[in-house]
């Protein structure tokens, strides 16, 4: 049936069903008198409301979108007198949060509901909620008329009641992310999976309900009704959904949380060989080797996935920021890398971005000349980060969010104290990327040989990097295979951790309106392609028009020497100052894997990451000739997958700009 199902899907079947709402229907909540909550409310009840019940045949985990998209709650006219006196972040709505689906799952709608009325009466929350068991409802009698008995009896009781079978609690789940997404809520990650669900699986296991076989049924089923909807997210590529999902990991008890379900997540994702939901996997020094392999073999499919996250750099560097032990250990991560915390943050962990390159460009050309030595550089480039970071902070004052009074269940002390979560919770934090970190430190590198050591003039230099080394083909040339670069062990390493300490200490004193701290980061999101189209040649031997790399990773124009410099040289920053995230990427050769040794090989190489004190990885399985290829002729290559910059997703399916990117990476081998 598991194989049935996803043939439906990849034919697009569902799709026939598919509608966008008309623009006039937004008269029923763009109304003067109406509050900003009542409108959300108001729109996400009309969205269920035109939702039709679509049943794949034989489906044990239901509901499938039918609305692809619904009109703001403002005009476009309103819109654009909220933005003239607030800072707006991307679509303006809550996304990149991680609900706590656990207690919801346990506790029941309808209970949240009877809570709800008896703190404030007529909340626009308890409309919502209404929505969302009308559409349950039809949902079953469209199961019942179907034949599908079982499913209309699971979908009689939840999400209304507290799910009490481990298929109850997976279809509550379905569903209450199903709504999230209507509500114009994206990137509602799915946090740490095998730790709120395993309770139900570990009862029904007891009382014979399941077995394992069963259990990874139902798991499958689960993950093919994520994909259903997989290309409804409204941002620049499909794919970037946000379905991420943890497993393992430390217990806010500080056990370890890696567990069957685990095991069956695992499992399931190397059968369907779907871009979603994107694992993650959270270790640490003592993980046992056999758990790195059973990732590796995940990768060997070139899903693009697992991302590791280390909880030995992870979990202290949130406690020195301020989180609490519990909440330190409970971490996730948002939709692509960014650490936040399950249920208790509205953090906002991708509000800016430090462009390293840029800033160091812009040193090395305004002020390598007046330099005797690299202190001196050094001294400059402190001032011009911490001024981009102070820049920044000033763009983003007065923050306005579109409220969610449905995600607002899901988070700590928002339906008790009749907040909204777009307002705040107990964390605020926010996050900002570090893009370009490898080639800024290779500028500094290069500058220090080159120029401070006496070989060439600064200006000499500078000219040469203005005609974008045109004529200076041998100086180019030089800057790019002689001097250190970030990923050799040859010498870039100390001026990367100079860099990204200096960032850390940057933001460590500043608070954002809301209270919350900035953290610094080594992620790029798709920075690394606009922060590139500003820049001219650098002192790397980089020319104009050259991408940056993603993430924390080498620059795309050196010669790496291999697997293990480049992870003794990312090991050299002290990542815990780094903890908004932005793992170290890395790319495989496809015929690394025709080794019969290789899955034990790759394993080593991210436990040695990890034991070396990195903070995350992702490695992506890739053919140079294959993705040309693909680029040629995209009907062959449809379920192609690939790590683009903290997602997985359909090669096909990209923009050039981002295919190109891919392709030009570095492949290694072990």
């Amino acid at each position: 049936m598991t194989e049935e199902l996803k043939k439906l899907q990849w034919e697009g079947w569902h799709h026939s069903f598919r509608g966008p709402a008309k623009e006039e229907t937004a008269a029923a909540w763009r109304k003067p008198e109406m509050d900003d909550r009542r409108r959300t409310a108001r729109r996400l009840c009309a969205a269920l409301e035109a939702e039709k019940p679509v049943l794949f045949p034989g489906e044990i985990i239901a509901f499938t979108r039918t609305m692809s998209a619904m009109p703001m709650i403002y005009s476009p006219e309103e819109w654009e007198e909220i933005r003239k006196t607030h800072y707006i972040h991307e679509l303006g709505n809550v996304s990149n949060l991680s609900p706590d689906y656990g207690r919801v799952i346990r506790t029941g709608l309808q209970a949240l509901r009877e809570r709800a009325e008896a703190l404030c009466p007529g909340q626009p929350v308890t409309e919502e909620i209404d929505a969302v068991l009308k559409l349950t409802a039809r949902y079953a009698a469209a199961a019942r008329e179907a034949g599908m008995t079982e499913l209309a009896q699971v979908l009689d009781r939840v999400p209304a009641r507290g799910a009490e079978t481990f298929r109850e609690a997976l279809q509550s789940l379905r569903i209450l992310h199903y709504a999230l997404w209507c509500e114009g809520n994206y990137h509602n990650t799915l946090g740490r999976f095998d730790q709120y669900m395993m309770p139900w699986l570990e009862k029904d296991l007891a009382e014979g309900r399941e077995t394992r076989e069963s259990a990874g049924e139902l798991v499958k089923a689960f993950f093919l009704a994520c994909n259903r909807d997989s290309d409804l997210y409204p941002g620049m590529q499909q794919g970037d959904n946000g379905q991420s999902l943890m497993l393992g990991g430390m217990t806010p008890e500080g056990g370890d949380g890696y567990n069957l379900l685990s095991d069956l997540c695992l499992e399931a994702c190397g059968e369907l060989r779907l871009i979603d939901p994107k694992i993650n996997l959270r270790v640490n020094r003592d993980t046992p080797p056999e758990v790195f392999e059973k990732g590796t073999r995940l990768t060997r499919l070139g899903l693009g996935f697992p991302q590791y996250a280390n909880d030995d750099v992870v979990i202290p560097g949130l406690e020195e920021l301020g989180y609490a032990e519990k909440d330190a250990r409970n971490y996730t991560v948002a939709a692509c890398w960014e650490f936040i915390i399950p249920g208790k943050g509205m953090e906002i962990p991708n509000i800016g971005a430090l462009s390293f390159a840029r800033v160091t460009d812009q040193t090395i050309r305004d002020h390598l000349a007046e330099c005797r030595n690299m202190e001196q550089l050094k001294e400059f480039l402190a001032r011009a980060i911490r001024e981009d970071v102070l820049r920044q902070m000033e763009e983003r004052k007065n923050l306005y969010v579109i409220p969610s009074p449905f995600l607002s269940l899901f988070f700590d002390g928002c339906l008790e104290n009749g907040r909204d979560i777009s307002e705040g919770c107990v964390y605020n934090n926010w996050g900002f990327h570090g893009t370009g970190l490898a080639p800024a430190a290779d500028m500094l590198a290069a500058a220090d040989r080159m120029v401070l050591g006496g070989e060439m003039t600064a200006e000499g230099l500078i000219a040469a990097m203005d005609r974008n080394f045109e004529g200076a083909e041998k100086l180019r040339e030089k800057l790019r295979h002689d001097c250190p670069k970030m990923g050799n062990d040859d010498g870039a390493a100390p001026y990367a951790a100079w860099l990204l300490h200096t960032f850390a200490e940057s933001v460590r004193d500043l608070r954002n309106e809301r209270g919350g701290r900035v953290r610094a980061g080594t992620g790029s999101a798709m920075y690394y392609i606009t922060h590139a189209e500003a820049l001219g040649a650098t002192a790397d031997g980089r020319e104009a028009g050259v991408p940056l790399p993603a993430n924390y990773a080498p620059s795309l124009n050196i010669r790496l020497n291999g697997p293990l410099s480049l992870i003794r040289d990312f090991t050299v920053p002290e990542l815990r100052e780094a903890i908004n995230g932005g793992p170290l990427t890395v790319e495989f050769s496809e015929s690394v894997f025709s080794q019969e040794d290789a899955v034990k090989k790759v394993a080593q190489l991210v436990r040695m990451f990890i034991r070396k004190g990195g903070h995350q990885i992702q490695l992506n399985t890739v053919n140079r000739e294959k993705l040309l290829d693909a680029q040629r002729h995209p009907e062959n290559y449809r379920n192609l997958i690939v790590r683009v910059w903290g997602w997985s997703g359909y090669f096909t399916e990209l923009d050039r700009c981002y295919q190109d990117h891919i392709i030009r990476r570095a492949e290694l081998s072990v």
